[in-house]
Formats: C-alpha cells, structure tokens, sequence
C-alpha cells in the first residue's frame, strides 16, 4: 500500500512539474513548410499575454505579430505572406520587397558593390541598380538558419562561409527573437576568423492599424535624429551628413507620415518618398530611443530603442499592387513603413562614418527593441 501511494505520490509530482513547466513557456515550434527541394522549414510562435510573435528559420522572417488596439481587439501589424511558398516565391524575382527577414551581411546599399579591405578590393553582386543591396542575391533574407527554443523566443544561428556573395571571412551569426512585456527583441551577435564588415538589420514593414488595411500616411511618427546622411540619385550615401533643420524629414516632433511626404525636395522626390538613413541622436554608444509612431484610429504605438547609430526611414514607395500578402491582399504605395535600425549605408567608402568592420576577436553585438503600448 505504502509503495502505491508513493507511486502515486510521485506520479502526481511529475505532473505537476510538468504543468508549472508548460505554464512558464511562452514558445512553439510548428513545421511551416517545405523548401522546393524537400527541406523542412519551422515557424516559432511567441505568446506573452495579448502580443503574440511569429518567426521563421528561413530567412529568419518576422512573419507576423499581433498587438492589441485600445479597445484590446488584436490585429497583425506586419505585412508578409499567409505561408511559406509566399516568401519563397517573392524571392525568387528580382526586386525582392524583404517582407520581414534578417537582412545582410550588409545591411542597405554598397556603392558599385565593391569595397576595400586591408588593401584588397572585394566584388559584391549587383542586385539594385549599380550597387549591392542587403547583402546580395543570396543574402541571410534566404538562407535557412538553425532554430533552438530558447526563454522567452527563439534563437537563429547561421554560418556564412569565406566569400559567400563576396564577403571574406567564415562569418558566425546568431540572431535572438524574444517576447517580454509587451516588446518585442532583436538581439544580433557575430564573430569572423578573417577581417570584414558587417551591418546587420530586420527589414519588417509595420501598418500599425493593420496589414492590408490602406497606407501608413496618418500614421505619426517621431525620430530622435537631428541628421541625415544625404544620397546621391542611387540613394547611396555622399559623405555628407545634413542637418534636418527646415526640411521635410525633420521627424524631431511627431508628425503625420503623409503631411510632406510628397514635398518638392530633393531626396524626397529621388527616393519617391521616404527612403533615407538618419544619424540617431545617441550615436549608437547604448540602447536609446530612435523612433516612435502612433496610429490614432488604433491607438497603438510603437516605440523602438536601438544601440545602432542609425534608422532607414521608407514609406513602401514601391509597393505596386503586384505582391499579393496575408489574405490575398495586394500591397499598393506605401502600404507599410519601415524602421530598419542599422550602420550606414555605404560605409566602407565614407572613413567619417561609424566603422563597420569587425575583426577576428572581437563580437560584433547589438539589440533593437519594438515597445507596444496604446493611447
């Protein structure tokens, strides 16, 4: 008798140990699909109350994340496709729209796709225009990356072996999605064995009233940035850093997307809208404020803190109608925003901007943060 009580005595702990374990976590691993060749492709749904985000080890795509408006309605907030074969296919044209995907190794534009390094020129694949756009044709956007459950989100790691588009060094990268109170992190970490640069991103497109619910034009937003860096007809970076001061993308007080967006200035009408690089006013030096933008119908806001020294600000200016998302929905003109937080573009050419290179020994490392709460 005594020893089937404490059978069941026993039988009852593990129970219950295992009930408090799967009370505490907040993540699930589901197969999303698979590759054109048979691989297997996983998606990880993070939970943390009302906010809920989910991940993709292909590409490491945000594929969507749902927060809630004032009235507690949740709604997704990221543009992208409702399965797997939609990022695929996207891919697979040339003009990709990086709905959501870890971009890199280089982040934005290098001027002609060719850098200097240590006194060695290296060639990039010229994939927009004449330059090298986030990270070429087989950028991290479309790698399969290895996926761990870790607290709270899901950990990324890739390899990307010596001269993969062009780029020296077997590159480490681990990349960590989690969700906590409401906030959503972006933790990027990488090491290399050989000397090269590296500027690493999240390319996601945010419509806070809803993906596929009309344009980002009365959106608000704020950018703690007092600086530009100006870009030439390529929106490749001159050197120049100019003060926003009496232009339209002086973001400094919370103003409507759309109220200049269609101004005649220069950089505006290059760039058909938004698409610039602004110099945060924290240098980069800790995890600061770069933006905030508030949808009033919603009532959401969205708060992002980085340690980067810059933001890409684009307003979806090329969204044609022709990239059908979540529900069939095309995507038309500025459609979503993006905050891609980063280094600069361009920056192996400009010795006046923050490095990017990263040798052997050192651990390339910063965090961006996506803050939700409403009004």
């Amino acid at each position: 008798m005594n020893t089937k009580r404490a059978l069941m005595a026993s039988t009852l702990w593990l129970l219950l140990c295992a009930t408090a374990v799967e009370g505490k976590s907040n993540v699930k691993k589901e197969l999303f699909g698979e590759l054109p060749d048979g691989t297997p492709i996983d998606i990880y749904t993070l939970s943390d109350g009302p906010v809920e985000a989910q991940v993709t080890n292909y590409g490491g795509y945000l594929v969507s994340l749902k927060v809630p408006d004032r009235n507690g309605k949740s709604e997704d907030v990221v543009l992208g496709f409702d399965n797997l074969d939609g990022y695929v296919n996207n891919n697979t044209h040339k003009g990709t729209a990086y709905l959501g995907p870890i971009v890199g190794r280089y982040a934005n534009r290098i001027a002609n796709g060719t850098f200097e390094l240590d006194g060695k020129k290296y060639s990039l694949a010229i994939n927009n225009g004449p330059n090298a756009l986030h990270g070429g044709l087989h950028g991290f956007h479309i790698v399969v990356w290895k996926g761990q459950v870790i607290p709270d989100g899901v950990e990324l790691t890739y390899l990307s072996k010596d001269g993969e588009e062009g780029y020296p060094g077997n590159l480490s990268v681990v990349v960590r999605y989690t969700l906590n109170k409401g906030a959503l992190k972006i933790d990027y970490s990488a090491t290399t064995d050989k000397d090269t640069i590296l500027n690493l991103t999240n390319h996601s497109y945010f419509n806070l009233k809803g993906a596929g619910k009309g344009d980002i034009l009365n959106h608000n937003l704020r950018l703690h940035a007092s600086q530009f860096t100006w870009a030439d007809s390529t929106l490749v970076p001159t050197g120049e850093l100019k003060s926003v001061e009496g232009t339209p993308l002086d973001f400094r007080k919370s103003t409507r997307i759309g109220e200049r967006i269609d101004s005649d200035y220069e950089q505006l009408r290059v760039a058909g809208g938004y698409d610039q690089n602004w110099v945060l006013d924290s240098g980069g030096r800790k995890l600061a404020d770069a933006a905030e933008v508030y949808e009033p119908t919603s009532g959401r806001v969205m708060r992002v803190l980085t340690d980067q020294p810059g933001v890409q600000f684009y307003s979806g200016n090329f969204f044609d109608g022709t990239i059908k998302g979540k529900g069939g929905i095309a995507y038309q003109r500025r459609d979503g925003l993006c905050l891609e937080t980063q280094h600069f573009p361009d920056s192996p050419h400009h010795p006046n901007f923050p490095s990017t290179e990263l040798k052997p020994g050192q651990r390339f490392h910063r965090v961006t943060v996506f803050r939700f709460s409403t009004r």
